[in-house]
């Protein structure tokens, strides 16, 4: 195989967590050919979350499903036109969907490399691809780097990677202070795209009572739906002492980063802010339910990872209840005695005082 590329192509077509999980394979590019332009293709609105990575030359966004069929036509057609005029030279496409193997024929590229999908087992899917890696790791870091086999590479980078710039940090800092909270403070992000995901509401309030009895402020993130806001604004509620929700559903993906980084412990469900503190470096209670929370844990073992399936057992992804809280089984005490184990007692007295 080619031992150089000059041009290089990552595809991934999937949610924002997950697009922090390809980072290795893009550090893992770009440290074996450090003078390649390495552009990624994904969907437009996942775009931001990767928005501050240096190792990535260019974006080019698909519509997702939710566009109208010619927006969607059009966006596809106009992409193959750029995307043929780049010349690249390395395709690593790390995504299922059918429409990339006949985006990858139009393109024309010596060498392209997918992750062998037992779904995908068309003559037309095989024979688009230079390459079929077959698709091995228990975790999806591990089964992304996996699509880099037949490269030969011995150098792997196998951290994720969330960027952000200093001035993220300061404008967090100046509307923490603004907030009334102060370090050392916990992030919470109780919420997810899908119910499924959630724990119950009046256990986030247990939580954060104790933890900002214990002189550590609580913010409270969220996306910024109207779901996600009343749902921050429901645990608020349910506080002796309101926790910090100014900032719910108003950060940026690098602005999220900035205020998990310099968090103490962040706390969260099966969401892409638990992978950004993983990317960060930040401590973890994660909550998982009738998910894969092996594949899909935050990649760090700086955490404590609750499962509802050691509590009672989850049904199979064909039978699961998407209206259904499976973490209600995790008790409050549970999460709160891994909050004892993971941060230090603090010596000053216990915050006071409403927060917005």
């Amino acid at each position: 195989m080619e031992k150089t590329f000059t041009r290089i192509l990552v595809i991934k077509m999937r949610f924002h967590g997950d697009m922090l999980l390809t980072t290795p394979v893009i550090s893992t590019l770009k440290r074996n050919y450090p003078d390649a332009k390495i552009d990624m293709l994904l969907y437009q609105d996942t775009i931001p979350i990767l928005s501050e990575n240096q190792d990535i030359n260019a974006f080019y966004g698909i519509k997702n499903k939710k566009a109208k069929a010619l927006d969607k036509a059009a966006n596809f057609i106009g992409l193959i036109k750029t995307l043929r005029a780049n010349k690249y030279d390395l395709i690593i496409n790390l995504t299922d969907q059918w429409m990339i193997a006949l985006l990858v024929r139009m393109l024309n590229v010596k060498t392209s490399i997918s992750q062998d999908y037992g779904h995908r087992q068309s003559a037309f899917w095989k024979k688009s691809f230079t390459y079929l890696a077959p698709w091995l790791g228990q975790h999806c870091v591990e089964r992304n780097l996996s699509a880099l086999a037949p490269l030969g590479l011995t150098d792997i980078f196998r951290e994720t990677s969330m960027v952000y710039r200093p001035e993220h940090w300061d404008d967090m800092r100046r509307q923490l202070e603004q907030l009334g909270a102060r370090e050392p403070y916990v992030v919470i992000q109780p919420t997810a795209r899908q119910m499924f995901k959630c724990w119950d509401n009046d256990k986030f309030a247990q939580v954060i009572d104790d933890l900002q009895q214990r002189g550590y402020p609580v913010v409270i993130t969220t996306g910024p739906g109207a779901d996600d806001l009343a749902c921050a604004e429901d645990i608020a509620t349910r506080c002796q002492t309101r926790p910090v929700t100014g900032l719910a559903g108003k950060t940026s993906f690098p602005e999220l980063a900035a205020l998990i980084d310099h968090a103490a412990l962040f706390i969260g469900v099966d969401s892409a802010p638990g992978h950004i503190a993983a990317a960060v470096h930040t401590p973890i209670i994660s909550l998982f339910g009738a998910t894969d929370h092996v594949f899909w844990r935050p990649w760090s073992d700086n955490q404590i990872q609750f499962w509802a399936g050691d509590y009672q057992p989850m049904p199979p992804r064909a039978e699961r209840d998407r209206n259904k809280k499976y973490l209600s089984v995790i008790p409050a005490q549970d999460v709160i005695a891994a909050t004892e184990k993971m941060l230090p007692h603090l010596a000053h007295a216990p915050q006071t005082g409403n927060h917005l």
